[in-house]
């Protein structure tokens, strides 16, 4: 990657709404100048919102947003583009057909300008995408034939052609391998000019030089990695529930030191009253007293109400700063599985069969493009054209699948109706219960599935898999944690680890495999799928 040290962003006091008028991002002026930021913050907080609208993508609806130099973008959705060739990916798709006519006889003027002078453009992506270790990648190859860590890789390789000022990378660490990884971060680790970087990989984030928390639509600055980040907002946090609970213990006594005044208030207008009955003193004087203690106890009332109304605008302050973040709440229905029962068998030549069953959990590794998803669709059924020396029989039609790039989602329709789609005899009160405990409420049922975020599309997904009667005997996660919050990737594990079936995971996030209590650790590579002791032996 370049090194341009004088590239910079500067967001001032923009506003983002949808066309329906959802406020999304408000009054955020933040300058990024030639560093390394990561991009932090809940799923569908507007994360990515904002670096479409530094990319120009987007349009703010008010404000304005300044950038120094070209612009490199990496999108989140990048591998749901199944159409796009690896010449798209890398950005110079109409060079490429336009050196194609060329070479055919085809003389248009437009072709010569959309090559400009970049003749050798061929070669160039060549060499780049063997830097990346894609040697036998053809550039007329499509998204669809790649894995997800392959279409990433491409991506990278195509910024690093375009000599960009800016670069915006969104989750850029989703699908690599672990091999992959570390040249990334290596390489980020180089850069010294404007990145900006959505990611819930801590590893990553902690090779930025500073964090920004986008939090209710609105943005926080701090000058340190995610580590560092994290231990000022704890701290800060706790210092302001301490602050909170005194503030309302303080609001209560203000409360019950107003009832007290009252209480006295009471007590010496009837004595004034009867006094004023008995006629013990001239009623001149009489009536003075008495106007006289009405302007006090006015005074008192007003001071007292003060003391309240401060006290309670203290407590509402406080409450707005100290973080109630709400939870996806997921529990994974029992499919009663016996532990006996067999699920699952891979079949290899000169090989002992390898078998899943009962509630046995177990993890699928290898380098990118290995053939990983290619090898659970095949026990799925839905791959018969690919030879291998591998077979893959289930033995369970209570399957549950959340496919890597989550393109079995209909874009067109909304939350509701793809639920209810997939589970047409439940209630509709039911599946309203079911989207609640997914943070989908109200209106947002009525949200198309194409305008939300990954986690909130993944969500989508994990719907569906709950709504399954019978329950599943079987969930296959393919990448599950791609494109979610640290949060909500914590809530995610709490909930397998209750599950009762049984489990087939591929994943390169060691640390999410590690927590999910693996119990067999199968390593796919080109002799075939060998069982292996975790991260450290695959």
């Amino acid at each position: 990657m370049p090194n341009h040290a004088r590239s910079i962003v500067v967001c001032d006091d923009i506003t983002f709404s949808w066309p329906d008028g959802t406020e999304v991002l408000y009054d955020i002026s933040v300058a990024f100048g030639p560093r390394r930021t990561g991009l932090v913050g809940a799923n569908g907080v507007g994360k990515t919102t904002l670096l479409k609208l530094i990319a120009g993508l987007y349009s703010p609806t008010s404000g304005s947003i300044t950038v120094s130099g070209s612009v490199g973008y990496l999108p989140q959705h990048l591998t749901l583009e199944t159409h796009k060739t690896v010449a798209d990916l890398l950005g110079i798709g109409t060079q490429i057909d336009a050196l194609a006519a060329i070479e055919s006889g085809d003389v248009d003027p437009r072709h010569f300008d959309a090559i400009g002078q970049d003749w050798d453009i061929a070669a160039r992506a060549r060499a780049a995408l063997d830097d990346m270790g894609l040697i036998d990648i053809d550039l007329a190859r499509t998204v669809g034939t790649l894995s997800g860590g392959e279409s990433i890789l491409i991506a990278l390789a195509g910024l690093q052609l375009g000599d960009h000022d800016v670069l915006l990378l969104d989750e850029p660490t989703n699908n690599l391998d672990r091999e992959t990884r570390a040249s990334l971060y290596e390489t980020i680790s180089r850069w010294s000019g404007t990145l900006i970087i959505v990611s819930h990989d801590v590893t990553l984030l902690d090779l930025m030089d500073n964090t920004a928390e986008l939090h209710t639509g609105s943005l926080t600055t701090f000058g340190g990695n995610y580590s560092a980040y994290m231990d000022y907002r704890q701290q800060e946090q706790a210092a302001l529930e301490q602050a909170l609970r005194t503030a309302e213990q303080n609001l209560k006594t203000e409360k019950r030191q107003r009832i007290e005044a009252e209480t006295k208030l009471s007590r010496r207008k009837r004595f004034g009253n009867k006094a004023f009955e008995n006629k013990r003193e001239p009623k001149m004087i009489m009536n003075l007293r008495k106007q006289q203690a009405q302007v006090s106890a006015g005074k008192l009332r007003d001071e007292a109400d003060t003391k309240v109304t401060v006290a309670r605008e203290e407590v509402h302050e406080l409450s707005e700063k100290v973080r109630t973040d709400k939870h996806i709440r997921i529990n994974l229905p029992d499919p009663e599985v016996h532990n006996l029962r067999r699920l699952v068998e891979f079949q290899q030549p000169d090989a002992r069969p390898i078998i899943i069953q009962g509630s046995e959990r177990v993890a699928i590794t290898g380098r990118n493009g290995i053939g990983k998803t290619r090898l659970i669709e095949r026990l799925l059924g839905n791959n018969h054209s690919e030879t291998t020396v591998i077979a893959a029989t289930s033995y369970t039609d209570r399957i549950g699948y959340l496919p890597q790039r989550l393109d079995h989602l209909d874009d067109e329709v909304t939350v509701l109706d793809a639920v209810r789609m997939a589970a047409p005899l439940a209630k509709l009160e039911h599946i309203r219960a079911q989207l609640a405990r997914f943070l989908f409420r109200a209106d947002t049922v009525q949200q198309k599935i194409g305008k939300l975020s990954g986690g909130e599309r993944f969500r989508v997904a994990l719907a569906l898999l709950l709504l399954a009667e019978p329950p599943n005997e079987l969930l296959i996660l393919d990448e599950p944690t791609n494109n979610l919050d640290l949060k909500t990737i914590q809530e995610f594990i709490e909930a397998l680890n209750t599950y009762e079936g049984a489990l087939i995971v591929v994943s390169h996030d060691d640390v999410f495999l590690r927590q999910i209590n693996i119990d067999t650790w199968l390593h796919l590579d080109a002799d075939g799928l060998q069982r292996g002791d975790g991260p450290s032996g695959s």
